[in-house]
């Protein structure tokens, strides 16, 4: 089944009134009293968000105000960029005549989507690491700092328990994108980036992902139909040498994307479903925001996108697909299996986006951690995560 989004005048826009820092916490504070679980971490994000840090460049209420920013994460050293993605119709999938088509990149449907921001680049793992080994929180005690009213929430988010191996296996971290997380993990760096910001962060649907990697183009890639041109704008099989690089390195697309081909495979929202394009088409054109929400019980079967390192050109096409399988986690050690690392995926990251308009607390559930999950695995652990 598909969650469509209405309208865009239909919905309310939320987020949080303009009282002071203070107000904003004790409110914030006073809901996770209140709450069963008292645990941000469970809650959807639209329920706690305090006031935005400081940061007038990525302030704007309309399409026409946004611009890019950089996003300088309130208690630590960390910066990355964001670029606006504005609204518009695009063609999802890929022609019959395509090369390297697939079944499942079709038919092709219309879609509608709404602006965002998107980052400039693959997370990295200096960005990851500070979430998922609480590099914030070392960093603000050696330093004899207070937290700033964004840690508040943000400390009590949840954070993987410790890697079980090198999650490069030697590739390398300077630069260049973290890799191995399952797509729950890249969901909870997202929920700690929107607490650390007080913007709502989050993957982007797998519509979102091919319209932003497209950057209007209707060809196999960004830059055209030829392959030949990849070599230009990502790193795949022919030219990446058996490993992923640091971020930025090959030319953007139109929108000033860089590594939506290659690199690394990136984490989108959605559930795959071999014949999803099909229930797509058959609803009302242009479909708006669609988004296959993946359940709690189905581990796998999600999907990445863009390609990487390891694949051969027509898997790095703007239309490509590929999905999560238990193999990606066949080294893994742990008894139960971990539900924050894929220690055979070492070909999959992610990047994040903005949304313009702040989700509802509906929408937030779809695009946040499943709860049920970390449940499970506490459980299975006896209580410990």
């Amino acid at each position: 089944m598909f969650a469509v989004s209405r309208n865009a005048s239909l919905w309310r826009m939320l987020g949080v009134c303009s009282a002071a820092m203070a107000i904003a916490l004790c409110a914030a504070s006073s809901l996770l009293a209140d709450t069963a679980t008292a645990d941000p971490t469970d809650i959807p994000a639209v329920k706690w968000m305090g006031k935005s840090a400081p940061n007038p460049d990525a302030e704007a209420k309309t399409e026409a105000e946004m611009k890019p920013y950089t996003e300088k994460v309130p208690g630590t050293t960390l910066e990355f960029d964001m670029v606006p993605i504005p609204g518009g119709t695009f063609t999802l999938g890929s022609p019959d005549d395509e090369d390297g088509r697939k079944d499942d990149e079709g038919p092709q449907v219309t879609v509608e989507i709404e602006p965002f921001w998107m980052g400039k680049h693959e997370v990295t793992w200096d960005e990851y690491e500070t979430w998922s080994f609480k590099l914030d929180i070392q960093r603000r005690k050696l330093k004899s700092e207070e937290p700033t009213p964004w840690d508040t929430i943000a400390d009590v988010i949840a954070r993987p328990t410790s890697p079980y191996t090198d999650m490069t296996f030697g590739m390398g971290k300077e630069k260049r994108p973290a890799i191995c997380m399952t797509q729950y993990a890249a969901r909870m760096y997202c929920k700690w980036l929107t607490a650390k910001t007080g913007r709502y962060y989050r993957l982007p649907t797998e519509a979102e992902w091919e319209y932003a990697a497209r950057a209007g183009s209707k060809a196999a890639y960004s830059f055209g139909d030829d392959p030949e041109g990849l070599d230009d704008h990502g790193w795949y099989f022919d030219n990446a040498d058996d490993s992923y690089h640091p971020v930025g390195q090959k030319k953007p697309n139109a929108w000033g994307l860089h590594d939506m081909h290659g690199n690394v495979a990136e984490w989108v929202l959605d559930l795959y479903r071999k014949d999803g394009y099909k229930d797509l088409a058959s609803a009302a054109q242009p479909c708006r925001s669609p988004l296959v929400p993946a359940p709690a019980d189905e581990e796998f079967s999600r999907i990445v996108r863009g390609g990487s390192w390891d694949s051969d050109a027509e898997e790095c096409r703007s239309a490509s697909r590929m999905v999560s399988d238990p193999d990606w986690k066949m080294q893994d050690p742990q008894i139960p299996q971990s539900i924050w690392y894929l220690t055979d995926a070492t070909f999959v990251g992610f990047r994040v986006v903005r949304p313009l308009r702040t989700p509802t607390e509906e929408e937030a559930k779809l695009y946040e951690p499943e709860p049920e999950v970390r449940a499970e695995y506490k459980k299975a652990q006896g209580g410990k995560e």
